[in-house]
């Protein structure tokens, strides 16, 4: 299925699903633009959403998402966390494609 770039999908704080392969890749690639965000946005859970334990402020969404016109573009799409590398459109109830 062909993404429609709604950004629906990225507006949770990926965060919560980088790996340390993605870690270890951003700092051999010395992405310290992505690094100081992890960095940065220290969270926990909170029920059903992450919550920064910095300032309290909701996690709603990738920091890395951006608005291109009419569509949604990830700013680090080259070397985006595997939990998005991996990801199908549709494949889940979030996805306004999924057909269950």
């Amino acid at each position: 299925m062909i993404c429609k770039r709604c950004g629906v999908c990225c507006m949770v704080d990926f965060i919560a699903y980088v790996t340390e392969r993605d870690m270890e890749r951003w700092n051999r690639e010395e992405r310290m633009d992505i690094l100081d965000i992890i960095d940065r946005e220290h969270a926990f859970w909170a029920g059903d959403h992450l919550i920064s334990d910095v300032d309290g402020r909701y996690l709603n969404r990738c920091p890395f998402l951006t608005w291109e016109g009419e569509v949604h573009s990830c700013s680090i799409h080259e070397t985006r966390p595997e939990v998005c590398r991996n990801y199908e459109p549709g494949s889940s109830e979030i996805c306004s494609q999924f057909k269950g």
